[in-house]
Parts: C-alpha cells; structure tokens; sequence
C-alpha cells in the first residue's frame, strides 16, 4: 500500500463550513431591492432655493407651523432633477431648527417647466424653474439697448411651457420706448413702464398677486433692482459696463421670494441674468397654440403649413388679407411669423 492510500489523517482537524460568508456580487454588497419605502410619514413643502446640493424648502406656507427648512436629495432620486418652485415630500428632521437637515424623498407632478438650452442646436435643456404661471420679461429702454430677439425668445419659451408673460420696461427716462413696443403690439402681452423717477410697484404688485411669478431679463436691465423693491429683499444690483454696454451679472441662483399687497400674497422667482437664451427644446407648434385666433384658422392650413410669409395657400395669410381679424390682424400675424422664424 502506498503513501497515498494511507488513512492517516486522523489527526487532521474537523472544519464546519456552515457559518462562511458567501459575497453575493464582485462588488460585496448585498443586491439592491426594487422596493422602495412608501414615507407615508412625509411632509409636503416648495423648494424656494437651491445651494450647492442643499434645498430650502417651505412647509405648512400660510399656516401657523410655517417654517423653512434645508434639506438634501434622497439617494434614489440622484437623477430626478429638483428645482426652485417643485412641490416636494421630505422625511427626516423637517422642525426647521438650525442645523437640522431633511431629506426630499418625492417630487410631484410640475404644472409647467420653463427650460432653456445653451443654443438652438443643444438637446440637453437647463430647468430653470417649476410650477411658475407667469413670466415677467424685464427689458430696458436704455443702457443696455433692449433686445428685440431675446424678448422673442423669452415669449417662445413662455408660450411653450404655458406661462402668461408679461412685459416691463425699465429706465424709460433715457428713452421712449414706444417704437421698441410696437414689435409687439399684436400679442395679448400687458405692459408696465418704469423709471428711476417712477417705478409702478402697486400695479405691478396687484399683477403678481396669486401667482408664481418668475423674474427674466438681460444682465443689467434693473431686474434685481425692482425685485428688491417688491419684495424688501436685498438681492445684489448690478452695473452696466461702460465699454461693453453689457450688464454684469449679479444674481447667481435662482430663488422664491413673498409679496404681499391687497390682502394676498404671491411668489417672485429671480433667476440670474442670461445673455443668450437657447430654443432647442420647444415645440414650435406650442408656440401658435399661444395665438388662440390665429390657431382655430390655422386647422383650414395646408399639412406642414409653416404659416411664414412664403408658405403657399396658408388659411391665416389669407385670412389677414381678407381682412377677417380686423385692425389687429396684421401686427398678430407679424407676431406669430416672426416667433416661428426662430425655428426656421
């Protein structure tokens, strides 16, 4: 009998493998669950900031226990995106007290999304807020010369997430602004004038009563400035570079801030400066939906009728021709026509 036939290992210890610890993946840990828990226990607020991955949220607005608190952003929602303006659930330390952090576990469903791109060709869109049901474009007579495409722009994109716009025009002592305004005497737009003399603080006031009124303009147009007048806020004002003639931008984030007047409140949205406003996600036929006159002819269109001046046998050119909508009819058509030439 050889060596390897032997039985001599009975002196060979006894090992009981029962209590090994099997890694269930290369990465050992333990596989992720689709079941996520329900936080039935959670308290609903509005984001009226973002800070470098912090949030702060408003709970129980207009009740007793109002408070705000600063929260994070739950882990499974690192790709659901949270803006100023969303409705959103929070567990956690939602007291309030300093120190405390929350975390937002939900974010409900948005009424409107306004969006921008870095330009017209870029498919990734920049959130800017949500939930906003007005948009107030602030625009200077002077210093800087208003921009007659970027408040085209701001009504395309106003049109398209379904925000009313309304139009302000600052500094109105260097300029008349009566020729700039006539580019868009055709759209149901209300207009406020202002200057360093006058600011309309109770009109415009009573306009934003009730609603959620985001705040967009060209650096330097004094938006920062009639935001602090509206509010009593004390956002960072801005100067016109004198070699430039371009506005510096001041404002960096985007923020909620309460009005009050005529024994309501409502909500301004500051949002920074923007010298370019990018298109790429709009859907130009959001933007004739906004016409609602012109859209009910336009069912008589062609199929891809671009309702420009060269597009053959167009209903709505035809119908302005004939006189069919009256004095105003033109300027709405001009309207329309040069909005739509954005995406031509």
């Amino acid at each position: 009998m050889s060596w390897w036939d032997a039985d001599d290992d009975e002196d060979e210890p006894e090992y009981d493998e029962s209590d090994v610890r099997v890694r269930p993946n290369r990465r050992g840990s333990r596989p992720r669950t689709k079941v996520r828990p329900e936080h039935a226990d959670a308290v609903s607020g509005t984001v009226l900031g973002v800070d470098r991955g912090r949030y702060a949220v408003l709970v129980d607005e207009g009740e007793p226990d109002e408070r705000d608190i600063t929260a994070a952003r739950a882990s499974e929602l690192r790709r659901k995106s949270v803006v100023t303006g969303d409705h959103v659930d929070l567990v956690g330390d939602t007291t309030g007290e300093p120190g405390t952090l929350a975390r937002i576990v939900r974010v409900g469903e948005r009424s409107t999304l306004l969006r921008r791109s870095a330009d017209d060709t870029d498919e990734v869109e920049r959130i800017i807020v949500a939930n906003a049901d007005q948009m107030l474009i602030v625009v200077a007579a002077a210093n800087p010369e208003p921009r007659i495409r970027l408040v085209d722009r701001y009504l395309v994109a106003a049109y398209d997430a379904g925000i009313q716009p309304i139009l302000c025009i600052t500094k109105t002592d260097l300029a008349d602004p009566a020729e700039f305004l006539e580019n868009f005497a055709g759209l149901d737009l209300p207009v406020f004038r202002s200057s360093s003399e006058h600011m309309p603080l109770d009109e415009i006031t009573r306009a934003l009563i009730g609603h959620r009124t985001v705040f967009v303009g060209h650096s330097g147009v004094g938006k920062s400035t009639l935001v602090n007048a509206l509010t009593g806020a004390e956002r960072a004002i801005g100067r016109v570079n004198e070699v430039t003639g371009r506005g510096r931008h001041t404002s960096s984030s985007t923020v909620s801030l309460r009005i009050e007047g005529d024994g309501g409140t409502g909500w301004v949205i500051d949002t920074p400066g923007v010298r370019s406003f990018g298109l790429g996600h709009v859907d130009p036929a959001n933007i004739l939906g906004a016409f609602t006159d012109l859209a009910r002819i336009a069912e008589d269109c062609p199929r891809g009728c671009t309702h420009l001046p060269d597009s053959p046998d167009c209903a709505i050119i035809e119908a302005v021709e004939a006189g069919q909508l009256g004095e105003t009819g033109r300027a709405r058509l001009d309207s329309l026509q040069r909005l739509l030439a954005t995406f031509a």
